[in-house]
């Protein structure tokens, strides 16, 4: 275990020193390539990175993902590994699910105790909730046909190893919106000359909130959140245009559109009483994750066969992610693995000093063998 453990922090560590964003990994890829190749898998490149191992006559394949992707932070970690890359980090572990993929794929590749073929993807840009569907777009499906598609996302906070997941959504949908307000300008001194658009953007930021507190069932889970206001306006001059943006997450579709038809309403009502008009815009950049009964109890009971502290049917998360796609095309399983409850490690995941534990390396590279094994058994 310390070889392997060794082996897998020098990658990882590697990785993290040298990040890129979403549709740049060029170096990543490269890197994630080669050591496939070294390995002896069957390997692709276009938008990510597929890995192919195939074993004995089985006609079963499974699909196992991780993300090369990093954000546009700045690393404020002091450790000997920090981000050559100013202005870019991995600050959500996608180094350290790159390189457990990797030390499952040399693990499977060195005792190859299975039957059928294991798929190895490494998407690119998860953090945009377009790298997922650009593979897809590609062919990956159907170039590379899986029954079922498993992944792991690290969690801080929660205790090193501990695995936790649920049937059913596990991660919510990210919708973004943009709200654009046209009045009239003026000057500060005289409001009554104008349409003040800043004085209606604030009405309306008061006015989304009760979307979720007076329109919605209580405890449904939605989050409606206005990010950022921008204004024409200045120290003396009133704006005669505001513009709106925010953020929306929902735990299911049906309250996903309830909050863009009530935005909708709430945006037309305001434009009339204020003689203003109003345009908006909603986007849906991730769907809602949904986990797949079989993959996601076989991964539970692989998990606590191991001897991983297991949490079966965990509170699904307000975070969004790309896997939803994979899963909206193929019955899959999404897990959260713990990252340690003190330290850099339990910083929030996006925290410019937040850091994968290495020490949860071995450990997710053995939990994939096992899956694999597991879903495709040698005999």
């Amino acid at each position: 275990m310390s070889e392997l453990l060794n082996k897998l922090t020098q990658i990882r560590q590697d990785l993290h020193r040298d990040p890129e964003l979403g549709f740049n990994e060029h170096r990543t890829k490269a890197k994630v390539a080669a050591h496939l190749k070294s390995l002896g898998l069957e390997v692709h490149e276009g938008a990510g990175v597929v890995g192919v191992l195939s074993i004995g006559n089985g006609n079963r394949a499974i699909g196992l993902r991780a993300e090369l992707d990093a954000l546009p932070i700045e690393e404020t970690s002091t450790h000997s590994y920090v981000s050559n890359n100013p202005g870019v980090m991995h600050a959500c572990g996608h180094d350290g699910h790159t390189t457990m993929l990797l030390g499952a794929a040399e693990l499977l590749s060195t005792n190859p105790d299975f039957n059928g073929k294991v798929v190895f993807i490494f998407q690119p840009n998860e953090e945009h909730g377009l790298g997922a569907q650009a593979m897809i777009e590609e062919g990956v499906l159907e170039r590379f046909p899986i029954q079922e598609i498993y992944a792991i996302h690290n969690l801080p906070g929660a205790p090193a190893g501990q695995l936790s997941t649920r049937v059913g959504q596990i991660c919510a949908s990210e919708s973004l919106f943009e709200i654009t307000i046209n009045g009239k300008g003026g000057h500060a001194s005289m409001p009554h000359t104008g349409v003040d658009a800043l004085t209606v953007a604030a009405e309306l930021v008061g006015s989304l909130q009760t979307i979720v507190s007076r329109k919605l069932p209580p405890g449904a889970g939605v989050v409606v959140s206005v990010t950022e206001i921008t204004t024409d306006g200045q120290r003396n001059v009133l704006p005669g245009t505001a513009v709106l943006k925010g953020d929306v997450r929902a735990p299911v579709p049906e309250h996903r559109d309830s909050v863009e038809r009530f935005m909708r309403q709430i945006t037309t009502g305001m434009a009339a009483t204020h003689a203003v008009d109003i345009s908006m815009s909603f986007n849906p950049e991730f769907i809602e994750t949904i986990n797949a009964a079989e993959p996601t109890n076989a991964a539970i009971n692989v998990a606590q066969s191991t001897g991983l502290a297991t949490v079966p049917n965990r509170t699904a998360m307000s975070f969004s992610e790309d896997f939803a796609h994979f899963c909206n095309a193929v019955p899959g399983c999404f897990m959260l693995l713990g990252n340690g409850e003190t330290g850099s490690h339990a910083q929030p995941l996006h925290a410019a000093d937040y850091d994968f534990n290495d020490a949860l390396l071995p450990i997710g590279a053995n939990f994939w063998c096992q899956l694999v094994k597991d879903r495709l058994p040698a005999r």
